[in-house]
C-alpha cells in the first residue's frame, strides 16, 4: 500500500507542509499516468532529458502551490522562475531523475521545498514508484512513510556507512585522494544516489553522504527531511546551502565534521 500524504500523523502540520503534500499526491498521480508509456524525450540546453511527464507534473504541483500562495516566488526545473526575491520561495523539481524514469527503473522522485529569506523550511520528496514519501518542517520533525525517523547516533567513520553520489567534479579535483582515504575508512561503501539515500540517512541506516554534481532544486527538499531528521547538511565547504550551491556533504549530527575535517 502506498503512502498517503493525506493521512501526515503530524498533529499540526503548516499550511505550507500541507499545501506541498497536496502538491506531491498530484505530482505522483500524474507520474503514474506517464510511467512505462513510451515516451518522448527532449534534450535541453543543459544536455539533460526531459519528457511531457516533467512539465505537465510540475504545472501541476505549480498550479496547487500558485493557488495558495499567489504572492510568493517559484524556481521550477521545467517551468522557471517568478519572484525570486519574494520573502517565500518554493524551489521544485518535478522529476528528479528523468533519465532513469525515461529507462523505467524507479530511482526517481519528485522534490518540493520552501525556502524562507533563504532558509529552507519545508521539505517533501516523493518517490511514487519506488515506494517512498519523506517529509519534514523544521523544529517539527521528519517522517518516512508515516513513521518518524532519526539520523543515527554513530560516531566514527569505522563504524559507518558511506554514499557517493555524483561525484564527477570530485574525482577531476585535489579532494578525490582525500575521500579515497575516508571512504577507505569507512565500515561499508555505496551509492544509493539520488533521492534514496537522503532517506537512508534520515532514517539512520546510513551516515553519511557525499555529492560534488548536483544544484539546489535535486537537494533542497532532502536537505529540511535530514536536518529535521537531527543530520547537518552543508556543501562540501561546510557552508549553508544557497540557490548557487553544487555540492554536499551531508551526516548525522555526529559525523559531519569529522568527513569535513578529511576532505578538507
Amino acid at each position: 500500500m502506498r503512502p498517503s500524504p493525506s493521512h501526515c500523523p503530524i498533529a499540526m502540520n503548516s499550511p505550507f507542509l500541507d499545501t506541498a503534500l497536496e502538491a506531491a499526491r498530484a505530482a505522483a498521480d500524474v507520474i503514474r499516468r506517464y510511467y512505462q508509456n513510451n515516451l518522448q524525450v527532449t534534450i535541453k540546453a543543459d544536455k539533460t532529458p526531459v519528457t511531457d511527464a516533467d512539465v505537465e507534473t510540475e504545472k501541476v504541483i505549480r498550479g496547487i502551490i500558485s493557488s495558495r500562495f499567489p504572492s510568493h516566488g517559484f524556481y521550477g526545473e521545467e517551468t522557471g522562475q517568478s519572484a525570486m526575491d519574494a520573502e517565500y520561495l518554493w524551489l521544485v523539481d518535478p522529476i528528479d531523475g528523468t533519465k532513469a524514469f525515461v529507462r523505467e527503473y524507479p530511482m526517481f522522485s519528485t522534490q518540493i521545498a520552501l525556502m524562507h529569506r533563504g532558509r529552507l523550511i519545508v521539505g517533501v520528496s516523493s518517490a511514487p514508484v519506488y515506494g517512498e514519501l519523506a517529509w519534514a518542517e523544521i523544529g517539527k520533525g521528519a517522517w518516512l512513510n508515516d513513521k518518524p525517523i532519526k539520523v543515527s547516533e554513530i560516531d566514527s567513520v569505522e563504524a559507518g556507512a558511506i554514499s557517493g553520489g555524483n561525484l564527477k567534479t570530485l574525482a577531476s579535483g585535489p579532494r578525490w585522494d582525500r575521500y579515497g582515504k575516508l571512504v577507505a575508512r569507512a565500515h561499508r561503501i555505496r551509492g544509493y544516489g539520488d533521492f534514496l539515500h537522503y532517506h537512508l540517512l534520515a532514517a539512520g541506516k546510513i551516515d553519511v553522504v557525499i555529492e560534488s554534481d548536483v544544484n539546489i532544486l535535486d537537494v533542497a527538499a532532502c536537505s529540511v527531511i535530514v536536518e529535521a531528521a537531527g543530520g547537518k547538511f552543508t556543501d562540501l565547504d561546510g557552508r549553508a546551502l544557497t540557490l548557487e550551491t553544487t555540492s554536499v556533504l551531508a551526516a548525522n549530527g555526529k559525523l559531519h565534521s569529522t568527513a569535513l575535517s578529511a576532505l578538507a
